[in-house]
């Protein structure tokens, strides 16, 4: 564990995935002999520089007892919330409560059981180095198109500058507690933590992060998940 400020990730799970068309949660949907939120806290949990894990999970979660989760690094529940970012800030409450002030929050989705420790590393480090924190993201390489009413391209929108942010983001507690107490009594809608971050005025770091860390949203997602994470295993056991 790191001897600096510790980083506990925050992994908001309290979801229906009801675009997967199943009749679970996606991240309990498995593959290779584990469900994708395992597959995800593995991937965590194993990189030396993070210290444990809050899980936010819905009140009436039937499914993560059974899966009775060990590992050697301490793991809390909280309860989940009406959208995703009363779930987060669950989550930071808990760990408030459970650790203090002095912690970076990582925030990962459940869903994202592939990222890599090289981009964990780096995300952590420029959070450390950003009083905003940092968050992993992705160029933007396709062509965008603007569309109207009637679904048609209104106009091209440059991508340059422009990226897709993914997770983990990484804040300072207090930051990222601070911004999220004011989204929800305002009740605002955003779409990310570091939306939120933005919104208090603050201006976190990019990150590039690796373009296998995808969310798995669609049913022929987790098919491709386990293509990538084989690949990936098959790539350290070569190394």
């Amino acid at each position: 564990m790191s001897s600096e400020v510790p980083v506990w990730a925050v992994i908001p799970a309290a979801g229906s995935g009801s675009r997967m068309r199943q009749d679970k949660p996606k991240q309990y949907l498995e593959f290779q002999g584990k469900t994708v939120i395992e597959h995800c806290l593995d991937r965590l949990l194993s990189h030396p520089a993070i210290d444990g894990a809050v899980i936010v999970l819905h009140a009436d979660d039937p499914i993560w007892n059974e899966l009775a989760y060990h590992s050697n690094k301490t793991i809390f529940i909280a309860d989940g919330g009406r959208e995703r970012q009363h779930s987060v800030y669950s989550g930071l409450t808990t760990l408030q409560y459970r650790c203090g002030n002095d912690a970076l929050a990582l925030v990962h989705d459940a869903v994202r059981p592939l990222v890599n420790h090289d981009d964990l590393s780096r995300v952590i480090a420029a959070a450390r180095a950003h009083t905003a924190g940092a968050i992993l993201a992705a160029t933007q390489n396709d062509t965008l198109k603007l569309q109207n009413d009637s679904m048609e391209i209104a106009r091209t929108v440059p991508r340059e500058g422009l990226w897709r942010a993914l997770t983990p983001q990484v804040f300072h507690l207090q930051v990222l507690l601070n911004a999220l107490r004011r989204i929800i009594d305002d009740d605002i809608a955003i779409t990310d933590d570091a939306q939120a971050v933005e919104l208090a005025g603050y201006s976190p770091a990019l990150v590039a992060g690796n373009a296998e860390n995808f969310k798995i949203t669609t049913p022929g997602d987790l098919a491709l998940a386990e293509k990538i994470w084989l690949n990936q295993r098959n790539q350290q056991d070569d190394e």
